[in-house]
This record gives structure tokens, C-alpha cells and sequence, in this order.
């Protein structure tokens, strides 16, 4: 892909794909909300997928032996399926726990301590 600011190598992508990571550790570990916690997940998630992506690409080997195919392509499809049915999950449980105790901050959820 060449257009106004160059072509973009594999670099470009893995580095969008670490900014996602990090943001979405950054928002796990700040936020207090279960919502701002699953989307920290989401984030997290998201930059795997575009690394995933990025190493399976043919930008990666350029025709070498060692080229990958579609082996990111198919995990990072099994990790968006994986992220719906964890996004669901949670999210039943954060309702639920809204619906009994009326708030939604993670530091109040402490019933499931051993």
C-alpha cells in the first residue's frame, strides 16, 4: 500500500497493535467501573487480534518459506469469539450484580471472596 505518507510495513501495524494493548492495560488498571473494565478487556483483546493479523501477514515473510498464511487470520477470528462470549458473560453478571446491589464499582464486589 503506498499512498501520501509512504508504505506501511508489518512495524506500523504492531506498534498500532501494542498502543491498543497498553491503552487497554492502562484502562483495566485505572478504571472502577465494571463497563470501563470490560472495555479495557475489549481493548486488550483487540491489540492481540492486530498483531495476530500483522504476523500472518504476506508483508511479514515477502515469499520467504517461512510464511504463516492464514494462521493469524483463523486465531484472531477464534479470539473475537472468544472475546463476544466473555463480553456477554460479564456483562450478565455486571447487570446482575447492578440489579442486587445497586452500583457498579468494582471494589464493592467482594461477596465472592473465599
Amino acid at each position: 500500500m503506498v499512498g501520501l505518507l509512504g508504505s506501511l510495513h508489518v512495524s506500523h501495524y504492531l506498534l498500532v497493535g501494542a498502543v491498543l494493548f497498553v491503552c487497554g492495560v492502562f484502562c483495566m488498571a485505572t478504571k472502577r467501573n465494571v463497563i470501563g473494565v470490560l472495555l479495557g478487556i475489549e481493548l486488550v483483546l483487540n491489540g492481540a487480534n492486530i498483531n495476530l493479523v500483522a504476523f500472518g501477514s504476506p508483508m511479514l515473510a515477502a515469499g520467504a518459506d517461512g510464511f504463516l498464511g492464514l494462521d493469524g487470520q483463523l486465531m484472531a477470528i477464534f479470539v473475537i469469539v472468544l472475546a463476544a462470549a466473555e463480553a456477554a458473560i460479564a456483562l450478565a453478571i455486571a447487570l446482575n450484580y447492578y440489579n442486587l446491589h445497586a452500583t457498579a464499582d468494582v471494589d464493592q464486589a467482594d461477596e465472592l471472596k473465599g
